[in-house]
């Protein structure tokens, strides 16, 4: 008989199979089981290994095709050929790995510098680990805003709430308790269990671990239910480059390979020399650059405050044109400050401080700064002795209220409730007046109207505080206990608005950036602070007005709106979508529990350190610091690493694809082949290796100033452009070659793969800025990186032992000075080509 499933044992039986107990693990046990169980990570399960890295580079496409090549060789005997097509094919995949593997470790380490923690008991004591080290049998606290770190099964709860949706699909968060499910209860109905990965919408629980790492459920069905990302602009251009450069490959390596055949060239030579044109035509080192350049990119943000959680929002973050923000911590100091306790009526109440204190320091759930700032306001003293907890009913989002009932040294039971001030009075009946209870009529709802208003106006967030009292203690107490209140009076909060936030709001601007504020706060106190600090605030959609209206309507409207306040949680979601149905790049920062979604649904989800273990994990940035100059400065960077990546596609597409027509053309008209094929794939692999270094290169200012996204067909404009000029020169150089110098076969292969290269590294140098080249210095490794394969190039055909094996000769003095000079006309050619170019846009 098998045994049976966790979630269908009794909690003692539970405990001690795990050989655990109430009081948690010790810390030596803790450290032996995870020796025993490994490490708490899906990540190792998906984490892409050195070996993996190094495989992907041999199944790229284009290094098949000269795999493919190198094998036909071999097979007509041309083994020299096979031999040095095989390590052409070796040096450029172990410098792709080399590149990607660097990336892929520097963004691991970015990683681990935000990894998620997780409250554990241990030894009777709590403390916060690495949620890596959690193993089976682990004591767990779980509060609103926690990402459940293992599969566990609950052994006390209140008002838990888990959204499952990243595991089972489920929009809405389910309700969680201790029990016993039966042991054919599917993983949704799996009441008294969490799951790895998903999270704590509100309330509070103690679990026990049962499975870690892979042996979750999670783990199990990954590939199904990981976050799915929508492909992003960056993706979906690499996507729709790749298609294009295939299409210009098979039409011009079928044309070549076909005339080469009506021309009675030899088959095998014909076809290497066909597949060596494509390989030719296509920057094949192109994921290793990319990689390398977003890798570069993270660390650059990491050091100015950025930690990059997927390289691909680095791109998205250089093309957002649209941030959208809440306004506490980010617009304001975020450091709250309690500026009075009135009542109803608006004067000084030292009864509702009392209230407040009472609430904010007997309450055990999510950790607010207003509280925070209640308790740091002047101490009530003694008089918080004469008063016992006997239970409380977690803030959630809907509600927007929090409660704890106190007994006041054995005397009354009291209820005192503290939230937003509609939710507040919408459960009031009652409205404290000098010491006695009126009745909350309309007229008294009317000058509470009137306060709030007054109060929003003039920048002050408020909050209502409400009290009930029960004749006898009748515990357990639940939200529908939370009826009948009496107001209290309010809670006068400051959060003036951050130093130097007008400068940071401009600098936006100046970068081609708007600005929108989301809030869950009154229309007024949002409108205060945007007319502070130098916001629109001409057009504001209210929460209210959103839900009655259809998405339709919302996108509409969303483009034109300055403001959205009073917004539920998920309204926020829809608010994003909508700004990016309507053509925005939106960036989005959030820290709180339900802006998981609005930071997944957004082009770039913003994220800060302190955030909630939700937030962080939906994010592809998070801010070290929640400042906006900190997120300008990591625009400029994802920005430069954008316009690098773009430099390295346009240069490297213009310049083989001027060299690769030119050879085409001349393979038709020539009695021999132009190069061999061997000789085309060296010629490569030479001029990518400065490539590699435009990930280090400076980058025009006027670059960095506006969005920027992919333009494919921007990219094609550039290499039909400048693509003929090379070409253009490479015929100059064959007639120099054929009727001036009337050279061998072997000189003139030896000649044009020397001119070849040469103008491909001066395309680069030139192109890679839109000022004057000598005005712009390129950055110290591509310059001499550069430098350095000229020099290679000039004096290859005079190393006897690779020449020999490429089949080049020494080129005459005076013919390699007229290829000299030929390429030093191609350079001020293009640099005039160049001005035409960019004078027209």
């Amino acid at each position: 008989m098998s045994p049976s499933p966790f979630w269908s044992k009794a909690q003692d039986v539970l405990v001690h199979d795990l050989g655990s107990r109430i009081a948690g693990l010790s810390a030596e046990e803790a450290t032996s089981r995870l020796k025993n169980y490994g490490p708490n990570t899906v990540l190792a399960m998906t984490h892409t290994n050195a070996l993996h890295i190094l495989l992907r580079q041999f199944l790229n496409p284009l290094v098949l095709i000269l795999i493919f090549a190198a094998t036909v060789s071999s097979l007509v005997g041309e083994m020299h050929d096979a031999i040095i097509i095989s390590l052409i094919v070796l040096a450029s995949c172990l410098l792709g790995f080399s590149q990607e593997y660097g990336a892929t470790k520097a963004l691991e380490a970015l990683k681990k510098s935000i990894s998620l923690s997780a409250t554990v008991v241990r030894g009777g004591i709590e403390s916060l680990v690495p949620a890596s080290t959690i193993v089976p049998g682990d004591i767990i606290k779980l509060a609103a805003g926690s990402l459940v770190p293992a599969d566990g099964v609950i052994l006390s709860s209140r008002d838990l709430s888990v959204s499952e949706a990243a595991l089972t699909g489920e929009t809405f968060p389910v309700g969680k308790m201790a029990g016993v499910c039966p042991p054919e209860a599917s993983i949704a109905a799996r009441s008294n269990c969490v799951f790895t990965g998903t999270s704590v919408r509100s309330g509070t629980a103690t679990i026990i671990a049962v499975e870690t790492g892979g042996h979750t459920e999670y783990a199990a069905i990954a590939g199904a239910i990981a976050r799915q990302i929508p492909e992003t602009d960056f993706s979906r251009g690499i996507r729709r480059f790749g298609y294009l450069m295939t299409r210009i490959m098979l039409v011009i390596v079928i044309t070549v390979f076909v005339a080469n055949l009506l021309l009675h060239r030899p088959l095998i030579d014909s076809l290497l020399f066909s597949l060596a044109l494509a390989v030719g035509l296509t920057p094949e080192l192109l994921p290793a650059i990319i990689s390398m350049t977003l890798a570069r990119g993270a660390r650059a943000m990491a050091a100015g405050g950025v930690i990059v959680r997927r390289l691909d929002a680095i791109e998205n973050l250089g093309s957002m044109n649209l941030l959208c923000t809440d306004k506490t911590g980010t617009l304001t100091q975020g450091i709250i400050k309690l500026d009075g306790c009135v009542d109803p009526g608006g004067m000084h109440s030292q009864q509702v401080h009392l209230l407040a204190v009472l609430n904010a320091s007997l309450q055990a759930g999510l950790k607010n700064p207003l509280d925070d700032a209640i308790l740091a306001s002047d101490e009530i003293g003694a008089d918080l002795k004469a008063f016992v907890k006997k239970d409380e009913i977690p803030y959630d989002f809907m509600r927007k209220r929090l409660s704890v009932i106190v007994n006041n040294a054995g005397q009354d039971t009291m209820m005192v409730c503290k939230g937003a001030v509609a939710n507040i009075l919408s459960v009031c009946t009652s409205v404290r007046t000098g010491n006695a209870a009126e009745p909350l009529d309309e007229a008294s709802r009317a000058a509470v109207d009137a306060l709030y208003r007054k109060w929003g106006e003039d920048g002050i967030r408020v909050i209502a505080i409400a009290s009930r009292r029960f004749a006898q203690d009748k515990g357990p107490y639940n939200v529908g206990d939370e009826c009948e209140l009496c107001l209290e009076g309010f809670l006068l909060f400051l959060d003036p608005p951050k130093a130097g936030i007008k400068d940071a709001l401009t600098g936006l601007k100046h970068r081609g950036i708007g600005i929108k504020v989301i809030s869950g706060d009154n229309r007024y106190i949002v409108k205060h602070l945007a007319d502070t600090i130098g916001l629109r605030t001409k057009n504001v959609l209210t929460g209210g007005e959103l839900a009655s209206m259809s998405s339709d309507a919302l996108f509409a409207r969303a483009s034109k709106t300055d403001l959205f306040v009073e917004i539920d949680p998920n309204q926020k979601e829809l608010i994003i979508k909508a700004l990016r149905r309507s053509g925005h790049v939106v960036g989005y920062m959030g820290d709180g529990i339900n802006d998981a979604p609005a930071l997944h649904e957004a082009d770039v989800g913003i994220s800060v350190d302190g955030a909630v273990d939700v937030a962080r994990e939906a994010a592809d940035l998070v801010l070290l610091r929640q400042d906006l100059n900190v997120l300008i400065r990591g625009v400029d960077d994802g920005r430069r690493t954008f316009a690098n990546t773009m430099k390295y596609i346009s240069i490297a597409t213009s310049a083989n694809f001027g060299n690769m027509i030119s050879m085409a053309v001349a393979s038709l008209f020539l009695p021999f082949l132009p190069l061999l094929a061997k000789q085309i794939l060296l010629n490569n692999l030479l001029a990518d290796i400065p490539s590699m270094a435009i990930a280090t290169d400076r980058v025009d200012r006027e670059q960095v100033q506006r969005p920027r996204r992919w333009d494919i067909r921007g990219i094609q404009r550039f290499m039909i452009f400048f693509g003929p000029v090379s070409s253009l020169f490479d015929f100059v150089t064959f007639g120099f070659l054929l009727f001036i110098v009337n050279v061998t076969t072997s000189q003139f292969r030896t000649a044009w793969f020397v001119e070849s290269l040469i103008t491909q590294l001066v395309t680069m140098l030139i192109v890679r800025t839109t000022i004057a080249a000598w005005k712009d210095r390129p950055g110290p490794l591509l310059l001499w990186s550069t430098a350095f394969i000229t020099l290679v190039a000039l004096l290859l055909p005079y190393f006897p032992p690779v020449a020999g094996i490429f089949d080049f000769t020494p080129l005459p003095i005076p013919l390699l000075g007229g290829l000299i000079a030929i390429s030093a006309i191609y350079a001020a050619t293009l640099e005039l080509v160049k001005r035409f170019y960019f004078r027209r846009g």
